[in-house]
């Protein structure tokens, strides 16, 4: 039940003020909307453009990095491949593929393999941390920075 601001002044013997609420869609002047639509419209384009940009910087970053490890870069791109590769950089056992697919014990197993990563190019800890929280930031870092590969890939 919508109640309009007359029909409290009856009810109550108030008289309220009058008020229009530009919020509603309703309410709108066309010329607004118009404008709004404009920016959302500019905002979603820049956005995108952006999330573009991040997500090929990553792309190149572990690309850069599978290659410092002397591993085929394009590995980066195939599913599952690339959890492979990984994993014979970091030196683990290719079994460690099955643990990556158990729900909750991936991302202790992630973690790991971010910390032996990240010891392989003679980082520590820290930067294992912002490989697992910050990896957008922190692949590009390590593919394009002067961290060599210190270990040799696991067969």
């Amino acid at each position: 039940m919508v109640v309009h601001n007359a029909e409290i002044a009856d009810h109550t013997g108030l008289q309220l003020a009058s008020s229009t609420h530009t919020s509603h869609p309703t309410n709108m002047n066309p010329d607004n909307v118009e404008q709004i639509n404009q920016t959302s419209g500019a905002v979603g384009i820049i956005g995108g453009i952006l999330w573009l940009a991040i997500v090929i910087l990553v792309i190149a970053g572990v690309w850069k990095t599978f290659t410092k490890a002397g591993q085929p870069g394009w590995a980066c791109l195939v599913p599952f491949y690339n959890i492979i590769v990984l994993l014979q950089i970091v030196g683990k056992p290719l079994w460690w593929i099955i643990l990556m697919l158990i729900p909750f014990v991936n991302f202790i197993i992630a973690i790991i393999v971010m910390v032996e990563l990240a010891k392989k190019f003679g980082k520590g800890v820290g930067f294992a941390l912002g490989l697992v929280f910050l990896g957008f930031i922190f692949f590009p870092i390590l593919g394009f920075g002067d961290a060599r590969y210190q270990g040799s890939a696991a067969a």
